[in-house]
Formats: C-alpha cells, structure tokens, sequence
C-alpha cells in the first residue's frame, strides 16, 4: 500500500529534514518516569464539577485471553511492549484487531488505563492490544511515532497466531494517544517516519482510526497546544522546540498536514473541550472529499478524561463497535 501525499506535506517534511535553526532541547528528557497523569488523578480533578461520574474498573470476563508484557521490538537495549485481549471462544472468521494508544500528553499516562475498554471490545470479539512507547522523558518526537508504527507491522507479522485479519488493523488512542492514532493513520509507510524499528519489511499501514479527543493540528487556530506562559507544554517537551522556535516542525507532525485520498475511515469521539479536536472539520472536509467515511460521536457534557468514567464508556464502547461493523460490514 504506497502512500500519496500533498505537494504541500512534501514541502514540510523536506523542510523539517534540513531545519536547523537551532538544536533541539533536551532537558525534558530526564529518564525519569512522569507519573503525574492517572486514572486516580484525573478522576480527583474531574468528580469536582462532575459528581456523579465513576471510574470503569477492570472487567473479568470468562471468555476474554489476555498476554501481558509481550516485547514487540527492542531499541538498543530497551524492550518496548504491549498487552494482548482476545475472545478465546471459537470463531469461524478472522477478527479486527483494535491498538488503544494511551494519553498523557506525550509525556505521562500508562497503557493500564485502557485494560476494561480492550477488555470490553475483546468481549466483542476484537483482538485489542495496548502497546507502550517512549514518552518525552525517555526520547523526543518522532521516537514515539517510530515505537508504535512497530507495534503495527508486528500485529501485522503476528496476524496469523492472533487470528486477525491483516487487512483490519485499527489504530485508536485517547488525547495525546488520540493525535498519535491520527498521525499514525495518514502517514502509513512515509520513510521519514517509519524510523530504524523492527520489521521494517512490513507494512505499517491500518484500515480504520478511532481519534478519542487528540489533537489533529498543533498549529490550528482553534489548537491550544503550545502555551508555554506559565510552564513548558507537553507539545514543547516533545519536540524540543517551542512552536515560536521551529513551528515547522509543529506543523510536520500534525496529522492533519497529512490526510490525504489514502487515509482510511476515521471515528473521532470528543468531550466538550473544543481545543482537543482542533483541526477536526478540516480533516473531515477532506474524507469528504475523497469520499471517505468519518463519523462523529460527541459527548457535549464529557471532561477530556470520559474514556475512564461511566456513563461515557458503555456510549462510547458500541459507538466504536457500530463503527466497525460499517466499516468492515
């Protein structure tokens, strides 16, 4: 599956390539785990004007598999790993497999968060796996994007143990894992971000994103990335670079500057904060265009974190599942 890009992303990535204005900053990457976004601290910031929400607990289901801590590709000497869930009933037909990219600005969170929805869609009868990549402690952008387009292609590698088939691989994410599933999903076998990882043989592409509230530009107006007034931004830690220092670079890695007429079908479910679907219309009037399905689920009372709370869970769950039958049929 060759991608095909705009003229205009051809220009950016040359122009990412051979920036060099100045070099990049490096102190955010301590080596020291950034805890500060979990489950329980986001349910504390959230119950405040939000009382009667609860926290989805781990499910135990009789007929959902799992595998933890399955290395996908190593870096040097570090192992990167995911989680798998899968139904262990019989099944006549080959499944979809579903990537759930954790959040926490590029920086924090933990592939934990999303053990009930994988658990959940496993029970569905998706194969669902959780992967962890570096965050911007460990190693800046576009590490990241390397790590998990690894994490795809050994899904893909491994399609025949897991029962999947190759051809419906979807990549999802919430928040920063959201713009990452995004990304992720327009820029499908793009040398410059296919980066050094395993199986490189292997096609990185997928069939279908979930984007669960990620940013799509870090440069749209309507984008709140980059406010670095008070304290420096997760996007700044990431790249290195404050948007002011190399907003090319900001640019090049929004993937809204990459949706093109080979970007698969695409689901964004939103809370009610605008600025984290910034982008969204844009990259929608482009399916459109292209006569590409999209579909749009809100939910106008959410906090950013209701992939984590009941009620917006179970709404959530079969929004995705009715996604994928239409997709897949």
């Amino acid at each position: 599956m060759k991608l095909k890009i705009s003229f205009y992303g051809i220009i950016i990535i040359l122009v990412f390539g051979l920036n060099t204005v100045q070099s990049q900053n490096y102190k955010g990457v301590t080596g020291i785990r950034d805890t500060s976004y979990t489950t329980a601290s986001a349910f504390q910031n959230d119950v405040k004007k939000h009382p009667d929400i609860k926290v989805v607990e781990a499910f135990d289901f009789e007929m959902v598999g799992e595998e933890k801590n399955i290395t996908y590709c190593s870096v040097g000497n570090r192992k990167l790993q995911l989680d798998m869930f899968q139904n262990i009933g019989e099944q006549d037909s080959l499944r979809t497999a579903v990537i759930i990219i954790h959040g926490g600005g590029w920086r924090t969170g933990n592939r934990t968060q999303h053990y009930p929805l994988a658990q959940k869609l496993a029970n569905l009868g998706y194969v669902c796996f959780t992967p962890e990549y570096r965050l911007s402690t460990e190693a800046l952008f576009p590490a990241a994007i390397h790590d998990l387009k690894s994490a795809i292609r050994w899904i893909r590698k491994n399609s025949k143990k897991y029962r999947i088939d190759p051809e419906k691989i979807v990549v999802s994410g919430f928040s920063a894992g959201g713009e990452l599933a995004a990304f992720l999903g327009t820029t499908a076998n793009m040398p410059l971000f296919e980066g050094a990882g395993c199986d490189g043989e292997i096609s990185s592409h997928v069939n279908a994103i979930i984007d669960m509230d990620g940013t799509l530009s870090f440069v749209h107006q309507e984008s709140g990335e980059g406010d670095d007034s008070r304290r420096i931004s997760a996007a700044t830690h990431w790249f290195g670079y404050s948007k002011k220092e190399n907003p090319v670079l900001w640019k090049a890695a929004s993937p809204l500057s990459y949706v093109n007429s080979k970007t698969p079908p695409t689901l964004f479910i939103n809370s009610s904060v605008a600025r984290m679907h910034a982008g969204r219309e844009d990259f929608i009037k482009v399916l459109t265009e292209n006569n590409i399905y999209s579909e749009i689920i809100s939910f106008d009372t959410a906090p950013h974190s209701f992939v984590l709370y009941h009620p917006w869970f179970e709404p959530m769950v079969k929004g995705i599942d009715d996604f994928l039958e239409k997709v897949f049929k």
